[in-house]
């Protein structure tokens, strides 16, 4: 039986621009969306806008606009600016649609039938910027935690929802699916925030402040509360109560947010439907914020990012990628132009596009663009062993993927493009291109390294789907056709043979802040990305070479230093802490280094740089593609000296 996956974003307020934090929320669900039609499951992705409420009449009346000329020309902006991001969802709802205003009318009528809502005089904390009431304990220091203003108090006669009387039963539900809210850490501050009292829910606004709105069905003097009109979204998309796409996708409801609309999606939702009699959804994923310059990015804070210039000055992929590779899910990251060059030129430029243009190049210069044929022996015997590594790390990605943890799953795919990396560099085809004897070594070497390209170009696919397509045309084969099949790609089948490939291409060019990419450069004196080597040193005696102590170390803690573009400061276990300042930080992130082993000059004498004392030096390989750490190949006790 075929799995169903249905995931949706939240509904976008109009009455601003759509900034990066809304790409990312729609990227995820896009990448997610993307990595189950690869394990061939029926997929229903679901993004839009929420059009009603006191925000969008105020921000219309600033543009000199009626509230329907704005939300039109505002939710415009937004469903024109997925497809700049390759983002494709099956469906973009909107909130003033009549099957929506429909469906939120009949679910008030069933409510308020069963004695769920009731009319009452309030008076409370109100934030005009969110649209909603506070709870004193809900305040930080006397001030709305988002927009960072003191609510005002407002006495008002309103309809309310009988919140409180599902709260026993939610905890229950949440404590009885521990899965329920993700990450955990959500879920434990759902539970806290439960254990107090759970107010009623105010769920109307006068239509003498407020006409912008969804009239309530029982009650034309009120509309609807913005709240409660938008999150209902997530059914009618569907056609709640008799659709077929209700019937089919809604079991397998998955609802992605941002972290600020924790309390409306894991409290007033669920009540809502349990009250309605409708189920519940699945499962909640709950990511962090992007901050920008510490704070937290926001549209009232006016601190927000363009994500179509970013898109236009370094690429489509590129931006995807420094996306879901910078935020653990779940947890806040910190947005600047410069980690997304870091990440194009380090991890884009030089470790994918340089392999790629290497093998491609070589592929064209000793087999005449031609995949080999190669008996499974020679396979077996040449092939660089990297089956078992291919097999793991598909399963990695997949395990990575399917827990919503996407820096994770491209970290193991970058593990297994650093693993390809190493093989030509150990394997060295320019020299067995050289002797007669080792043409079938040579052939089973870029065959094994062909069939590395096309796993990488599949996993990649979710993510990366232009640069997908480009490596799968490039390596001969249709990108139009559904080679994106997990399953296929975890067979490491052979690649196959006679498949003429394409020339080698660039596929990220390097670039500096703020500049166009550049073409990218190749060694003129052999294969593409092939480093010039410099001359051997003199030669020594082993009474020299005895006086180097070298050793196994493992990495405590890393940092940048302060005005150091290049400097890390490390804390290793020498069998001894020691601090060490490494000149590697263009090239490796802090946190990639903690628990890594590696090998270290131990009897250097020390040396003060930037006013750190470093006692040691550790030990890489350089060329084109940066330094590359030297480590142990399995864990060794710290202090270990090397024989």
């Amino acid at each position: 039986m075929t799995m169903a996956f249905y995931i949706t974003t939240p509904i976008y307020y109009v009455n601003a621009r759509p900034h990066l934090g809304h790409a990312y929320t729609t990227l995820v669900a896009d990448a997610a969306s993307r990595f189950r039609r690869m394990r061939g499951e029926e997929v229903f992705f679901l993004t839009g806008t929420d059009e009603h409420g006191d925000k969008i009449v105020r921000a219309a009346e600033k543009e000199g606009l009626t509230p329907r000329e704005y939300v039109d020309r505002v939710s415009r902006l937004f469903r024109d600016l997925w497809p700049e991001l390759a983002i494709a969802p099956d469906r973009f709802i909107r909130t003033t649609e009549p099957n929506h205003q429909a469906v939120v009318a009949r679910v008030l009528n069933r409510i308020h039938q069963a004695g769920d809502i009731y009319f009452s005089e309030y008076e409370g904390l109100y934030c005009f910027g969110c649209e909603r009431f506070y709870t004193e304990r809900e305040l930080v220091e006397g001030k709305c935690p988002d927009h960072q203003v003191a609510p005002e108090r407002i006495r008002e006669a309103n309809y309310f929802f009988r919140m409180s009387r599902y709260q026993s039963w939610l905890v229950d539900h949440i404590q009885r699916h521990p899965d329920f809210i993700r990450p955990e850490r959500y879920r434990n501050e759902v539970l806290a925030f439960l254990r107090e009292p759970l107010e009623d829910l105010c769920i109307s606004r006068p239509r003498s402040r407020l006409d912008w709105g969804i009239p309530l069905p029982f009650d034309e003097r009120y509309v609807t509360y913005v709240w409660f009109d938008a999150l209902l979204n997530y059914v009618s998309a569907l056609g709640w109560p008799d659709g077929k796409l209700f019937a089919a996708f809604w079991p397998a409801a998955r609802h992605l947010i941002a972290k600020d609309i924790l309390k409306p999606h894991a409290i007033y939702w669920p009540c809502m439907l349990q009250a309605a009699g409708i189920p519940l959804y699945r499962h909640l994923h709950v990511h962090g914020y992007w901050k920008v310059e510490e704070g937290k990015m926001s549209k009232s804070l006016g601190n927000v990012v363009e994500p179509l210039a970013l898109k236009d000055r370094y690429g489509l992929d590129a931006f995807r990628y420094f996306l879901l590779r910078e935020m653990a899910f779940g947890l806040d990251a910190s947005f600047s132009e410069e980690a997304l060059v870091q990440r194009l030129n380090a991890d884009l430029a030089n470790d994918l596009g340089n392999l790629f243009s290497r093998v491609l190049t070589m592929a064209w210069k000793y087999l005449d663009g031609i995949v080999p044929a190669v008996d499974p022996e020679t396979a077996r015997q040449y092939g660089l062993g990297l089956g078992p590594e291919a097999v793991r790390t598909a399963s990695e990605f997949e395990r990575a993927m399917e827990a919503f943890e996407f820096h994770r799953a491209l970290a193991a795919v970058w593990e297994f493009i650093g693993r390809l990396n190493k093989a030509v560099d150990l394997s060295a085809p320019w020299e067995l291109a050289k002797k007669k004897s080792t043409r079938p070594q040579l052939e089973a070497v870029l065959a094994s390294l062909l069939k590395g390209l096309r796993l990488v170009a599949g996993l990649l696919y979710p993510v990366m789907p232009q640069t997908a397509a480009r490596m799968q045309a490039q390596l001969g084969l249709d990108p139009n056709a559904p080679f994106y099949d997990l399953e296929e790609l975890k067979s490491w089948k052979p690649f196959p043979a006679g498949t003429r490939l394409g020339k080698a291409i660039a596929l990220f060019p390097r670039v500096e802040r703020g500049e166009e990419p550049e073409p990218e450069k190749t060694s003129a004196s052999g294969p593409a990305g092939s480093p010039e080597r410099p001359p051997l040193k003199p030669e020594i005696g082993i009474e020299d070479f005895l006086k180097l102590d070298l050793r196994a170390a493992t990495v405590l803690h890393a940092e940048l230093l302060p005005k150091a573009k290049k400097l890390l400061r490390l804390e290793i276990d020498l069998g001894e802490r020691r601090t060490i300042v490494a000149g590697i930080a263009e090239h490796y992130r802090p946190e990639e280094l903690i628990g890594r082993q590696v090998i270290v000059l131990a009897n250097l004498k020390p040396a003060k740089l930037m006013g750190v004392v470093s006692q040691g030096m550790l030990l890489a390989a350089g060329g084109e593609t940066g330094p590359v750490l030297v480590g142990p190949e399995k864990p060794v006790p710290p202090g270990s000296p090397l024989k």
